[in-house]
């Protein structure tokens, strides 16, 4: 007896779908491999606790590591509100209170679901290291009160502590280095790689209460105390650093205008020869020796009111604040800084900001102009009357306006004079306030170098294949799926007359 035409369709069908089903079964699992998803994203914060203002910096970089360090890049930057946390010391409450609405936007920038894995330090500098030699137990609390706001955000807060100053120095070395791309570099064939030829750069930072120098020598470095050992990329780094406190331009100036009090002690007016001439101001005693870096004299009247009057001299001025300096104090058979420290000959490029890019901008004097016009633009602003400065200043405040000509020639004297740029070496300098469109400082290689202690995680792994294969076997099982419905109606709705 012979097969009806029903059975002939339904045997066919039931032959595409064995066919095309073992066809799509070997397509997937032909060619399958490991496949390892892209690294997810960590955070970090890390604030800037200055002597001037405090600042948020938030990182980000990928969960994997390239040598055992993080890719990291700046992904905000928050500048808090009022004066660095050292100046909240009779009211530390309000130390806390300061860094609320830069909390409140890191959390609307970092995933709510990484915040409570997201590292967060606070690292202070100059204004509280002299804040704690003044008095150690005012330190504390503000410490105290900055923690306990933090503490109430979702983060992982890993502390609040002063950085040292050779750690404020080789961090924003760092910083440099790494955005300039002389640590690693991402290659044209998609990989990161260290430059071969590429030389580290020098970082020159000047802050409110402190001023640092650091860059790696051509030769040894012969006091062990100025050595700082950094692993980075998987190379091994050796560099000299030391941080001058009291030599920030804040108390500097502040060291400068005790300096010329000393003249004439029993006198309440003050003439300043960095001032322009037709300033005035009043300044109490108690103001003027609120600081570690200028003892008070020992009969000493803290109310007493000073009078301070600019008499716009050029050469008193230069005078006066090489008299900050001991140039003086090294041996014969010892390079040196100044105040007898000791500094290796400068080697290489460097990148100067902070204090020194703020005050030459102003002057516009970042351009790389050299040693001879730098002198010459300086002397020429600081011969300016009051009156002509507002004038030719009138968006500037007068805040501030009047302190330029002391802050050049401070710098001037510090770069030339103490760290021994002479007019050659002074063509290396490079005064910037970004690089690569991010913030230079010491936030970022503080990040950086914490990446290295932080356990790399390790990338998810799922099967995958190759996308021509995978189309193939859905192709496939859609095709088997198919046949079978048409199999199924047949059975069903099929009935020959």
């Amino acid at each position: 007896m012979g097969s009806s035409p029903k059975a002939v369709a339904v045997g066919c069908l039931l032959a595409v779908i064995v066919v095309s089903g073992i066809i799509a079964l070997i397509l997937a699992v032909v060619g399958v491999k490991d496949v390892y998803l892209p690294p997810g994203t960590k955070y970090g914060m890390v604030f800037d606790a200055g002597s001037s203002h405090t600042a948020l910096y938030i990182y980000q970089w990928p969960a994997n590591k390239e040598n055992g360090t993080g890719i990291v890049s700046q992904a905000e930057a928050c500048t808090v509100p009022g004066p660095g946390i050292s100046s909240y010391a009779e009211n530390p409450a309000n130390a806390g209170a300061s860094l609320r609405a830069c909390l409140d936007k890191a959390m609307t920038i970092i995933p709510a679901e990484q915040q409570r894995e997201t590292p967060t330090y606070l690292g202070a500098t100059a204004g509280m290291r002299l804040l704690r030699e003044q008095n150690s137990t005012k330190a504390d609390l503000v410490f105290a009160e900055v923690s306990k706001t933090i503490r109430q955000y979702p983060v992982d807060f890993r502390g609040a502590r002063i950085l040292t100053g050779n750690e404020e120095g080789s961090f924003g070395w760092i910083t440099i280095n790494y955005l300039l791309e002389t640590l690693i570099k991402f290659s044209f064939a998609g990989k990161w790689i260290r430059p071969q030829a590429a030389e580290v750069l020098g970082a020159l930072d000047l802050g409110g209460a402190s001023t640092q120098i650091t860059f790696q020598p051509s030769g040894t470095i012969e006091d062990n105390s100025t050595e700082v050992f950094f692993r980075l990329y998987g190379t091994n780094y050796s560099i000299y650093t030391h941080s001058y406190l009291c030599y920030g331009r804040d108390q500097a100036l502040k060291m400068l205008l005790v300096a010329l009090r000393k003249e004439n002690l029993t006198s309440q007016q003050i003439s300043h020869p960095c001032y322009p001439r037709g300033y005035e101001e009043n300044v109490t005693a108690a103001a003027l020796y609120d600081s570690p870096c200028v003892p008070a004299p020992a009969a000493h009247d803290p109310s007493q009111i000073l009078t301070v009057r600019g008499t716009g001299a050029p050469a008193e001025c230069r005078n006066a604040v090489q008299k900050l300096f001991n140039f003086t104090a090294c041996g014969a058979n010892r390079t040196c800084g100044f105040n007898g420290v000791y500094q290796p000959p400068e080697h290489g490029q460097f990148f100067a900001f902070s204090g020194f890019y703020y005050t030459f901008y102003f002057l516009n004097l970042t351009n790389g102009q050299p040693l001879s016009a730098v002198n010459a633009t300086i002397w020429g602003f600081c011969t300016k009357g009051w009156k002509e400065l507002q004038a030719s200043f009138p968006q500037e405040s007068h805040r501030r306006l009047h302190n330029y000509c002391p802050s050049a020639f401070y710098i001037l004297t510090l770069l030339h004079e103490g760290y021994k740029f002479d007019e050659q070496m002074w063509s290396n300098i490079h005064f910037r306030q970004k690089a690569a469109n991010t913030d230079i400082g010491w936030t970022l290689g503080y990040m950086l170098n914490l990446t290295n202690m932080m356990p790399a995680e390790a990338p998810e792994q799922v099967k995958g294949q190759q996308h021509g294969l995978w189309a193939a076997a859905i192709f496939f099982i859609v095709l088997t799926a198919a046949v079978a419905l048409m199999a199924i109606l047949v059975l069903c709705l099929w009935n020959p007359t």
